[in-house]
């Protein structure tokens, strides 16, 4: 059942959404050679919490960390640690926040100083892809609108569709329904009505779209080792059109 949420109840969303764009904002430039994913994860955690916000991962089914950071050919649900970024590495950092009891979710893919030519190109179609989602969470579309924009944006570009993941409605939970493919047909499933609330995120890969999940049962990689990037908004649909609830979008450095 898709849960509608009033004006008020988007507003609480947005006040979530401002803490994990900050977080997210603070990742990005914390982000060096030499540091690990563990440190980046205390700084998020501690920022998080100095804004009265709670990280939504953390003892999420047992998830150990405040963030998700996924290094290189690693799409999503990396469990920081001792990794330590190397000059030429990208990595994906998803952050959610409780606050009020209202979920808002946001990631993005960050340079880690100067990446080769093709990791460029990557993060811009996976931005842009997110971008072309986003326009289409409005009235007057329907949810597989959403996923045919990102699809297109994103094997214009080159590059595969990770099939198996997908984005979700968001708001008292951190997962509600709809699900949100990242492809298919547009003109197909519900109706986008205001008061949806949206997390839209697109997830694309250099190589092939198959993944695996690693042995700690939360970290997924492709299957080919090819890179792969991650950016991610909580949308709400209202009559003006759609409203980016997790900030401004992330622009590449």
């Amino acid at each position: 059942m898709i849960i509608l949420k009033s004006k008020s109840e988007i507003e609480q969303m947005a006040e979530a959404g401002r803490i994990v764009a900050d977080a997210l904002a603070l990742i990005g430039e914390s982000i060096r050679p030499g540091i690990t994913t563990g440190e980046l994860d205390r700084l998020a955690d501690d920022f998080i919490s100095s804004q009265g916000g709670v990280p939504t991962f953390k003892g999420y089914r047992g998830y150990p960390a405040a963030t998700c950071l996924s290094p290189n050919a690693m799409v999503v649900h990396g469990i920081p640690g001792a990794y330590s970024l190397e000059e030429g590495d990208i990595l994906s950092a998803d952050v959610g926040v409780t606050l009020g009891g209202f979920v808002a979710d946001s990631a993005a893919t960050f340079p880690v100083g100067e990446i080769p030519a093709e990791a460029e190109r990557l993060l811009a179609a996976c931005s842009a892809a997110l971008d072309a989602g986003i326009e289409k969470c409005a009235p007057g579309y329907r949810l597989s609108d959403v996923s045919h924009a990102i699809q297109v944006v994103a094997e214009d570009a080159g590059f595969s569709v990770v099939r198996e993941l997908s984005g979700h409605g968001v708001g008292r939970s951190m997962h509600e329904d709809p699900q949100i493919p990242n492809f298919g047909e547009p003109g197909r499933g519900p109706s986008l009505v205001e008061g949806m609330t949206l997390a839209i995120e697109p997830m694309i890969a250099v190589g092939g779209p198959e993944i695996f999940v690693h042995d700690d049962r939360w970290s997924i990689s492709t299957k080919d080792s090819s890179l792969a990037a991650h950016f991610e908004h909580t949308v709400a649909v209202t009559a003006a059109g759609p409203q980016i609830l997790t900030g401004a979008p992330v622009l590449l450095r």
